[in-house]
């Protein structure tokens, strides 16, 4: 029977923007599918008292330039974005409302996203930006910010966001695999050896 990868993720992170771009050809090679958990990051941090590693100007330097080499190593498109923290509260839930109703242009949405924030570098934390990066990948931008605005999609991305607190996330990337937990992007090579076994 094929495998699950369930995805917890947020388009804010880089570190999840790279295991976007990874883990599909993982689970192709496994036969595996992936259950798509988007999720709100800040929301996770705020629960677990966790922060971003860039609160640590050290860490977050080293992360950054650690993260340049895994995108090498992997052939991804990766710039780190000087408008970084984005707020992405919206777009999580655009992504959780467009999952739901057009899940054929859910991927296409968040490849969209991450491209904004971790290839062209824009400042997704401004509305008009948002706006034109919607309309640039075909997406109707009142419609979307209309669907981020409905009760059920907020409550949707809040239930998501606290079952993964509930299970123990807190960070992203985070991959459950047979009730299994892995962290980061990093971890690829531990779901790619669960997927085989």
């Amino acid at each position: 029977m094929p495998k699950t990868v369930e995805f917890f993720f947020d388009v804010g992170s880089p570190a999840a923007y790279i295991a976007w771009k990874q883990l599909p050809h993982v689970c192709r090679e496994a036969g595996a599918t992936i259950d798509y958990k988007p999720m709100l990051l800040g929301g996770v941090f705020q629960a677990t008292g966790n922060h971003s590693p860039t609160t640590v100007p050290a860490k977050g330097k080293y992360m950054m330039d650690d993260l340049a080499r895994f995108a090498d190593r992997y052939s991804v498109p990766f710039h780190n974005n000087p408008h970084f923290p984005i707020n992405t509260l919206m777009l999580m839930r655009a992504a959780t409302g467009l999952q739901s109703r057009e899940p054929l242009r859910f991927a296409d949405y968040v490849d969209a996203a991450y491209r904004a924030i971790w290839v062209d570098q824009k400042n997704m934390n401004d509305p008009a930006v948002v706006g034109e990066v919607l309309a640039a990948a075909g997406f109707n931008p009142s419609a979307m910010l209309a669907l981020a605005a409905e009760q059920t999609v907020k409550d949707k991305l809040k239930a998501i966001t606290q079952e993964a607190v509930e299970r123990g996330v807190f960070g992203a990337p985070t991959f459950f695999i047979d009730g299994t937990m892995y962290w980061g992007q990093d971890r690829l090579d531990f779901v790619r050896e669960a997927l085989a076994a």
